[in-house]
């Protein structure tokens, strides 16, 4: 049975490419791994920060569409983002960071029975940090070496995503009947499921029924879509053709370059992309030294590339000439 290996991606748009950018670099400790464009929208940057190498699962992506308005926060909407550490004592190193830099933060506290710390960035996009202590599912990712975060504290991919819908039933169904998902456990509202061999905290959604809520409105400070990892094209085909025998909604097959993909609407509301583990951010444009330095185009785009850097406003990401000193924090 074909089953997805873990979380691929997560998408989110931000108010200020700049100011995600100074925030996932200095605060967060991730690496840009590619600056390039959206593909659908060539105004607009997509931005990648991912680990060491860019490896599925580590990938957090930033749309910043022009005049876009702040999102709002409500039902049937994929409501927060988890980043792994390695450990619980990770989480204390956080709590002083997120103290030093002034990022709201909450307690660390258990969920699952797995510590976390929820905050948050400038335009409230929601986050947690979960620790990887007791974790034996799926592989995370390396940190960012040459970051500004201690390597035994550092950021090392994506852990549990979490939805907010007012129909629990429909959601269930769709996950564990279409999506091969298994609830595994419940923790007074949230209700947690997992996908493939390996589980863990790389393989997980968490839903959080709410009827109560208005619907939440896609803007800045939300997620566009999150993405689950297949093998190859063979098994993105298989569940293409899954999705269209359940009559779900799906934009067939997409070639994004850095991997390929297929979009479904697997609820009203929330966007799932199913995308490859290949060929990856390391290309013929930059080496694994460079990844994010320079504005990466896939080929499609490149004879237009004057034009597209005229529409993009120049953003300095140039890391490989500096260094960044190690926080430890008393």
């Amino acid at each position: 049975m074909n089953t997805f290996a873990g979380i691929h991606h997560v998408t989110a748009i931000t108010s200020s490419a700049e100011k995600i950018y100074d925030f996932y670099t200095n605060i967060l400790g991730i690496r840009l791994v590619k600056k390039t464009i959206n593909q659908d929208d060539i105004h607009t940057y997509h931005l990648f920060f991912a680990d060491e190498s860019g490896n599925p699962g580590t990938d957090m992506t930033f749309f910043d569409f022009p005049n876009i308005p702040k999102g709002s926060k409500g039902t049937d909407d994929i409501s927060r983002t988890s980043f792994r550490v390695p450990n619980d004592a990770a989480l204390d190193y956080w709590i002083k960071r997120f103290t030093k830099y002034a990022v709201k933060h909450q307690d660390i506290k258990e969920l699952f029975g797995v510590k976390i710390l929820q905050f948050e960035d400038f335009d409230e996009q929601q986050y947690q940090l979960i620790s990887d202590e007791n974790d034996t599912g799926v592989a995370s990712g390396k940190p960012w070496h040459k970051g500004p975060v201690p390597d035994e504290f550092a950021i090392t991919g994506l852990g549990p995503i979490f939805f907010r819908v007012s129909n629990f039933k429909y959601m269930k169904e769709v996950l564990e009947k279409v999506l091969f998902f298994k609830e595994i456990a419940s923790d007074g509202q949230y209700h947690q499921f997992e996908v493939g061999d390996f589980g863990g905290n790389g393989a997980q959604i968490i839903v959080e029924p709410n009827t109560i809520l208005p619907r939440g409105r896609q803007g800045y400070g939300s997620v566009h879509h999150v993405a689950f990892r297949t093998k190859n094209r063979e098994e993105l085909d298989f569940w293409t053709e899954r999705m269209q025998s359940f009559g779900l909604p799906n934009s067939g097959y997409v070639d994004r370059f850095y991997f390929e993909s297929t979009y479904t609407n697997i609820y009203p509301g929330i966007l799932f992309e199913l995308a490859t583990d290949e060929p990856g951010f390391i290309d013929d444009e930059e080496s694994i030294e460079t990844l994010g330095e320079t504005l990466a185009l896939p080929p499609a785009f490149r004879n237009d590339r004057e034009r597209i850097e005229s529409l993009v406003r120049p953003i300095n990401t140039v890391r490989s000439t500096k260094v960044f000193e190690k926080e430890f924090l008393d």
